[in-house]
């Protein structure tokens, strides 16, 4: 929205304005008139000063700004004025976000009502569960990774190297580590760092892409991850755990067989061999992913085998890395989204686009 103001508070006096409103007079009276207009003309750019004011006040000074997050060349989608930063792909994040509803949804109207006793207190605890891994999820999806800043004004020869290489040695712990160039965000990557080509940003401590939330995993939401993983596989064993019961209750009630039982109840049936699935699969995650907590690694070292043959310069000890890992507090995100865009930062990144 744009405030229009008349003419009169927009453009100052003239001196063909003032010829024409002062004809020639006796000089006393020409010196009253000058003053005059000159007191008229100052209380007009005062009332100009504070329209402007009122107007960005009531308007917003902030409207017609450029924010980090508008021209941010990555593939990441922002919500709430750059806020919640999300992958690129949310078919992973929706898809799961319904399996869990779905499941508390069929446990709740098919298996708590079919339970012989405390049905109300066994749904009331699978709510509680479905609302404790949802807040996981959401809060592993909507908070930066560890993006990293991208150094749009330099290229790989003023970064530091006349000769252009692509990596350099630094020594972590007594181990020589190499920091690679990456050529898209024009740095040197920290280490345990990487460029996720689906998010197309350089991330800190990453650990993989999660095609289940569309999102990378890495240094400033793992814990997120971790946390909706092991609270996700508690839901499933729960709710897994009351619908045998209940199948067991029912068999044992009318003497019903397999196929009985695919006859009168296929929603709890269903809900069993979903719960299995995502047992096994979660299960076998949350012991690979406590299995590299305890080792102060993540899983894309683990996959390229990062340390094999030399010691990992991280790793502080079980108990110490469980401690890093619990307690340690998260660092700021090193990119403010919702900063006021530079005139130099524009240039750049409409040439890059």
């Amino acid at each position: 929205m744009e405030l229009k103001v008349p003419n009169i508070f927009l453009s100052g006096p003239s001196e063909k304005e003032i010829g024409r409103e002062n004809p020639e007079v006796s000089e006393k009276g020409g010196n009253i008139m000058v003053t005059m207009w000159e007191k008229l003309f100052a209380f007009k750019w005062v009332v100009k000063d504070q329209l402007v004011q009122l107007a960005q006040y009531f308007l917003g000074s902030n409207s017609e700004r450029t924010r980090v997050y508008q021209v941010w060349p990555g593939k990441n989608v922002f919500f709430f004025h750059g806020r919640f930063i999300c992958g690129p792909d949310p078919r992973g994040l929706v898809l799961t976000t319904f399996s869990i509803i779905l499941s508390s949804w069929i446990f709740a109207v098919y298996v708590g009502g079919d339970l012989p006793s405390h049905s109300r207190l066994i749904i009331a605890i699978s709510v509680i569960l479905t609302i404790i891994v949802l807040v996981n999820l959401i809060m592993l999806t909507v908070i930066d990774p560890g993006i990293i800043p991208r150094n749009d004004q330099l290229s790989i020869e003023d970064a530091g190297t006349s000769d252009g290489r692509k990596s350099r040695k630094i020594i972590v712990n007594g181990v020589d580590l190499k920091l690679k160039y990456c050529r898209i965000c024009k740095i040197y990557r920290p280490p345990r760092s990487c460029h996720c080509a689906i998010c197309d940003n350089c991330v800190e401590k990453y650990d993989h892409h999660s095609p289940l939330v569309g999102q990378c995993i890495a240094l400033r939401n793992y814990r997120f991850f971790l946390a909706f993983v092991v609270s996700a596989l508690v839901f499933f064993v729960y709710i897994f755990a009351f619908s045998c019961w209940s199948i067991h209750q029912r068999i044992l009630r009318n003497g019903t067989g397999l196929l009985g039982l695919l006859k009168n109840c296929p929603e709890t049936v269903a809900l069993i061999l979903f719960g299995a699935i995502s047992i096994g699969f979660l299960g076998g995650l949350v012991l690979f992913h406590v299995y590299l907590t305890t080792k102060n690694q993540t899983a894309y070292e683990n996959f390229r085998q990062s340390y094999v043959g030399s010691k990992n310069p991280f790793d502080k000890g079980i108990l110490n890395n469980i401690k890093e890992f619990l307690f340690v507090p998260l660092p700021p995100s090193r990119v403010d989204f919702r900063a006021e865009v530079t005139s130099r930062w524009s240039s750049t990144v409409a040439s890059v686009v």
